[in-house]
């Protein structure tokens, strides 16, 4: 895929947003119509000519975004405000995700559950860790890791039947 360039603001998240990082960078909505897909996508890429790679979430209304942190900010010399120089490229390499304590413990408790996990890729690893995380109910959230155990028992190598382009908050990225 081509390089994807585009210009943002570097922006608080709205509080009801649910999003852990202090600062985001929404894509311009013609840089995220142009992203092989509306859900989860994998770009590396520069701001302000620094490299990075980040999964960018969706926000459930055709666009795109992702979190910067503090020390990402500091690093790059940027606050929030300023308006970046950004470029992204899709790429197929996914690095591994962050896998939360709860599924890490349910996942260790169950061997045939987690030799499933190794035996999968890390793009279907950060997907079933979205569908785990993506939930409106907290009793729905506790149940989760035991299902998903349950289905990759049964053979499913990826969740299914959850909309990939709902509201996700975006992961925080380091810089390259």
């Amino acid at each position: 895929m081509p390089v994807i360039s585009f210009k943002a603001r570097l922006s608080t998240p709205d509080p009801s947003a649910k999003i852990k990082s202090d600062s985001i960078i929404t894509l311009a909505k013609e840089a995220s119509a142009q992203l092989p897909s509306r859900g989860t996508v994998m770009v590396k890429g520069t701001i302000n000519n620094r490299r990075f790679q980040v999964a960018i979430e969706p926000d459930g209304q055709a666009n795109h975004w992702f979190g910067i942190k503090k020390a990402t900010r500091e690093n790059i010399g940027v606050t929030v405000g300023d308006t970046l120089t950004i470029e992204v490229e899709p790429t197929k390499t996914w690095p591994e995700p962050t896998v939360p304590v709860d599924l890490q413990q349910t996942l260790a408790a169950d061997a045939e559950a987690q030799a499933r996990w190794l035996n999968i890729t890390p793009m279907a690893r950060w997907e079933w860790i979205r569908w785990l995380e993506t939930v409106k109910l907290a009793e729905t959230r506790k149940v989760r890791p035991a299902k998903l155990c349950s289905m990759l028992k049964s053979g499913k190598r990826r969740p299914c039947c959850f909309n990939r382009a709902i509201f996700t908050p975006p992961r925080n990225i380091d810089l390259l």
